[in-house]
């Protein structure tokens, strides 16, 4: 029984041991991992570090630099090694460059007539209009014309009767 006590007593002591070290582990943690073997510790280390970082950064891609350009004339020696080989390359571009222009020349002439057309489409609208609007302008003014003189042609032979029925009445009181 004493055991029992004595490992039933230490497992509540441990537990709280082991949840204050874990609390004080993980804090610590974040310090442990900002700070590692490769990081300079002093002043004087972090200055070497950035130093040869100064240095070395511009040779690494110089030299990165330098393959790539190896390696492009490589390419270009082997690909134009003989005269007849430039040439054919020189031909080829040419026609290459020949097929782009003619393409683009293409282009423009269809772009051109599309717009020409379209507004010849317009100007025919526009001039199709005019002449409607005209024709219907020309209408309206003869029947307006017509009917203005059916009632003045009214209003004449109206105002002619009011006339002789007036005289009569005057001849007739007299």
């Amino acid at each position: 029984m004493a055991t029992t006590t004595n490992s039933g007593a230490q497992a509540p002591a441990t537990t709280p041991k082991t949840a204050s070290t874990r609390k004080t582990t993980t804090t610590r943690k974040p310090a442990t991992s900002t700070t590692s073997s490769t990081q300079p510790k002093t002043r004087t280390e972090q200055v070497q570090v950035l130093a040869e970082r100064a240095v070395l950064v511009p040779m690494g891609a110089s030299l990165l630099a330098r393959d790539n350009l190896v390696s492009s004339v490589k390419g270009f020696a082997t690909k134009y090694r003989t005269r007849t080989a430039l040439e054919r390359e020189l031909n080829r571009y040419e026609r290459r460059g020949a097929s782009a222009r003619n393409r683009f020349e293409r282009q423009v002439r269809r772009t051109r007539t599309k717009f020409e057309r379209e507004l010849r489409q317009r100007r025919n609208r526009v001039e199709r209009t005019v002449v409607q609007n005209r024709r219907r302008f020309e209408r309206e003014v003869r029947s307006v014309r017509q009917d203005f003189e059916k009632q003045s042609g009214t209003l004449t032979g109206r105002v002619e009767k009011l006339v002789s029925d007036a005289q009569e009445r005057i001849t007739s009181v007299v």
